[in-house]
């Protein structure tokens, strides 16, 4: 698989995402649902708290992606759904680095929105990896 980076621009840098990534030759494609913060159970965790539910998202993730037999450093494509932006990034010198560190590179959308699935949710994200 061939995996090239597009960057137009550098402003993105600081915030860890890229404009695009072009995937050639990929044998297998992950269409995850949005991972939100929930327990093993499917119930609510961390109500209040944006840096440890999005910590919650992304273990969340790393559990269907290691199922998948992939890692953060497969995902081509994050996008994000918050309920409170400026909460969200200030939990980025949290996120950020253990994203950075596992060589998570993805094309990214961050989206504010009203609500999610439940109320004590605050971030949902949905990838897409390739290998």
């Amino acid at each position: 698989m061939d995996r090239r980076i597009v960057n137009p621009w550098t402003w993105q840098d600081e915030f860890g995402f890229v404009q695009a990534n072009v995937v050639a030759g990929a044998t297998r494609t992950v269409y995850c649902a949005g991972q939100g913060s929930v327990d093993e159970n499917g119930a609510p965790v961390h109500a209040g708290d944006m840096t440890a539910q999005v910590m919650q998202c992304l273990d969340n993730l790393e559990a269907v992606l290691s199922q998948s037999d992939m890692s953060l450093a497969d995902v081509v494509r994050l996008n994000w759904f918050v309920t409170d932006i400026p909460a969200f990034y200030e939990a980025a010198p949290v996120y950020g680095p253990r994203l950075g560190m596992a060589g998570c590179r993805p094309a990214s959308t961050l989206l504010g929105v009203s609500a999610l699935a439940y109320p004590e949710m605050m971030v949902e994200i949905e990838a897409t990896a390739v290998a």
